[in-house]
């Protein structure tokens, strides 16, 4: 594992490149393997619960109600949450709110709060897992002067899921640890989470309803950490943040009947990703990240970003990887889908190397 720090790294990375870019313009009528959003979502029952909450919208948000749901679900008194207009505005309000003097973002991973903080105006100092370890944290490559620290659990685009005693090793007094669980409920039983947690010192964890659910165009997220820094933040926080519709959507998602669809939906992930990673394995040259835990898999490969095109030609997006710090041009991320997207998907790899390699 390195660990690197100046602007000019950070120059060398489109940080503000996502997988929504692929599927834009052009690539509207592309499968989509770029973007992480569950397919088929959101389900019928909460679209029907959104549309009911159209006949408020003149009045102002109210999130109590939500804000409770979301404390309820994981044990926590309300003090302890705050809800954001998704993931990324939480990143934006701690690159703002929270005083960070040596911030260390661990990489490879989701790039918004790198570019968060560089926004805030903080040199960044990046510590770069190894392929080689499988993207494995070893919690002593992170500098002790770090006050804050950001990783993820499970890592995009990686799919790795870390141990929570590894991320709990990290945690000590006058750092701020920021664990972005936005995945997490795609991991059956969550076994590595560390949402709901009360005695870890400058623990933050967030959390996403957008890719579960499919509200990415909705935007709703939240953070679990202690009052104080739940206060901060909410201080840096715009009035009304988080839409009335938005509100209804993160109620909704924490009752025990959605609690019990998400959990079928991660367990069908899994399934579905092991007969990609099948799939993926009786290709030469291709070489996938084990074990992988999210709704998504890294993957390595001669050529990838002319696989790539040649993909996007036989009806497939996926996700570039070189925009990851840590990562480069053999890289692609792809999202699980169901077994006939993803035997189609394999016979179209099949002709894109063959393309590639003629």
């Amino acid at each position: 594992m390195r660990t690197r720090t100046d602007a000019h790294e950070a120059g060398r990375h489109d940080l503000r490149h996502h997988g929504d870019a692929e599927v834009r313009d052009d690539g509207a009528d592309l499968t989509d393997l770029a973007v992480n959003v569950r397919p088929g979502t959101p389900p019928d029952w909460l679209r029907e619960r959104i549309a009911a909450s159209l006949t408020g919208l003149a009045a102002y948000p109210d999130g109590r109600a939500a804000r409770a749901a979301v404390a309820a679900r994981h044990g926590l008194p309300v003090e302890r949450v705050l809800l954001t207009a998704g993931v990324a505005e939480a990143f934006v309000l701690l690159a703002r709110a929270v005083a960070a003097r040596r911030p260390v973002v661990v990489h490879p991973q989701f790039t918004e709060p790198e570019a968060a903080l560089l926004g805030a105006g903080h040199t960044v100092r990046r510590v770069l897992l190894d392929a080689g370890e499988g993207f494995r944290l070893d919690p002593a490559a992170v500098p002790e002067d770090a006050d804050l620290v950001v990783v993820g659990n499970p890592t995009n685009p990686t799919s790795v899921l870390h141990p929570a005693a590894d991320l709990l090793r990290l945690a000590r007094p006058g750092r701020t640890l920021v664990v972005d669980e936005a995945f997490m409920d795609a991991v059956p039983g969550e076994p590595e989470a560390l949402a709901g947690h009360r005695d870890v010192p400058g623990l933050v964890v967030l959390r996403s309803l957008t890719k579960t659910w499919g509200l990415a165009g909705l935007r709703i997220g939240y953070v679990l950490a202690d009052p104080a820094t739940v206060t901060t933040l909410a201080a840096a926080q715009p009035l009304w943040a988080v839409s009335t519709p938005a509100l209804a959507a993160a109620e909704a998602c924490m009752t025990p009947a959605a609690l019990a669809e998400a959990g079928t939906a991660a367990r069908r992930t899994a399934a579905e990703r092991a007969h990609l990673l099948a799939g993926l394995a009786g290709f030469e040259g291709v070489r996938a990240v084990e074990p992988a835990a999210g709704p998504f898999v890294l993957v390595t490969t001669d050529s990838a970003d002319s696989v790539r095109k040649h993909l996007r030609a036989l009806g497939f997006a996926a996700r570039r990887g070189d925009t990851f710090p840590g990562l480069g041009p053999r890289w692609l991320r792809l999202a699980v889908r169901d077994r006939t997207t993803t035997d189609r998907f394999l016979q179209a790899l099949e002709k894109a190397l063959s393309a590639v390699r003629a």
